[in-house]
C-alpha cells in the first residue's frame, strides 16, 4: 500500500490492532447511519423534513455529515458483528453496536411500509400494484450486490402482493438471479407504474424523467433523497 499510497500509510503495532481499528471504523459509520436513520423515522413523524434539518445543523464545523438510507454491502453491515461476537465471547453483551445494527436492519421494511401508505393515501389499490424499484445495487456506480438491503424492501413489497419490477444498468442480472432468485433488467422497462421507487442513485438515475415511468395516480419515493423533482415521499 505504502507504494501507491501517496497520503502515507500509518503502521499498525500488531496485526490484531490493524483488524479492530478496521471493525471500529466501520462500526462507527454504522451507528451513525443507525442515529440519523432513527432521526428520519421521528422527523417523519412530526412532518419535518430531514435533509433539511441535517443541512441546518450541517453549518456547525464539529456535525458529522450522515444520512439516512440502506446499509448493506460487505463491510460496514458487516463488520460491528464481527466486534460483538468476540466481545461476546469473552463475556460482554455489546448495546450501542447492536442496537445500531438492529435499526439499520429494519429500515428496508420501514421503507416499504412508508411506500404502502403513501399508495394508500392515494387511493392506489396495493394488491397487484405495479412498482418499479431503481436499482439493487449496495452502493451508486457499482456492480455490487453483496448484502443489497435492497432486496429487504423488495421482499417487503412483494409480501404486500406488490409486482416489483427491478431496473439495474450496473448490476449483472445473472448474479443478481443466482444470488437472490430476483429476476432483473437491465434496460429501463417500457411501461407505466403505479409506484417508482429510488433505491441506488446511480448516476444514470439522476437525470431521468420519472414522470414517463409513472401511471397517471402514482407515488415517487426517493431512499436517497437526491432527486430535485417532486417527490411523494424519502427516507
Amino acid at each position: 500500500y505504502k507504494s501507491v499510497i501517496v497520503a502515507g500509510t500509518h503502521l499498525a503495532p500488531t496485526i490484531k490492532v490493524a483488524e479492530a481499528a478496521k471493525v471500529i471504523e466501520n462500526s462507527q459509520r454504522d451507528i451513525n447511519i443507525a442515529f440519523v436513520n432513527e432521526l428520519a423515522k421521528i422527523f417523519n413523524i412530526l412532518e419535518i423534513d430531514t435533509q433539511a434539518v441535517l443541512e441546518a445543523a450541517g453549518t456547525k464545523w464539529n456535525f458529522l455529515p450522515f444520512r439516512p438510507g440502506l446499509v448493506g454491502g460487505h463491510c460496514i453491515g458487516v463488520d460491528p458483528y464481527y466486534l460483538a461476537q468476540k466481545a461476546q465471547e469473552k463475556g460482554y453483551h455489546p448495546e450501542i453496536i447492536l442496537a445500531g445494527r438492529r435499526l439499520n436492519d429494519s429500515m428496508g421494511e420501514y421503507v416499504a411500509s412508508q411506500v404502502v401508505k403513501l399508495m394508500i393515501k392515494k387511493g392506489i389499490s396495493v394488491n397487484g400494484a405495479q412498482l418499479l424499484m431503481m436499482g439493487i445495487t449496495f452502493k451508486e456506480n457499482c456492480p455490487d450486490v453483496r448484502n443489497t438491503k435492497i432486496v429487504d424492501v423488495i421482499q417487503s413489497l412483494e409480501e404486500y402482493g406488490i409486482t416489483v419490477t427491478v431496473y439495474d444498468c450496473w448490476a449483472d442480472a445473472d448474479e443478481v438471479k443466482h444470488e437472490y432468485g430476483i429476476v432483473m433488467e437491465n434496460q429501463l422497462p417500457d411501461q407505466k407504474f403505479d409506484a417508482v421507487v429510488l433505491g441506488v442513485s446511480h448516476k444514470e438515475f439522476l437525470t431521468l424523467d420519472y414522470k414517463t415511468l409513472q401511471a397517471e395516480n402514482s407515488i415517487l419515493y426517493d431512499v436517497k433523497g437526491i432527486l430535485t423533482e417532486k417527490v411523494d415521499g424519502k427516507l
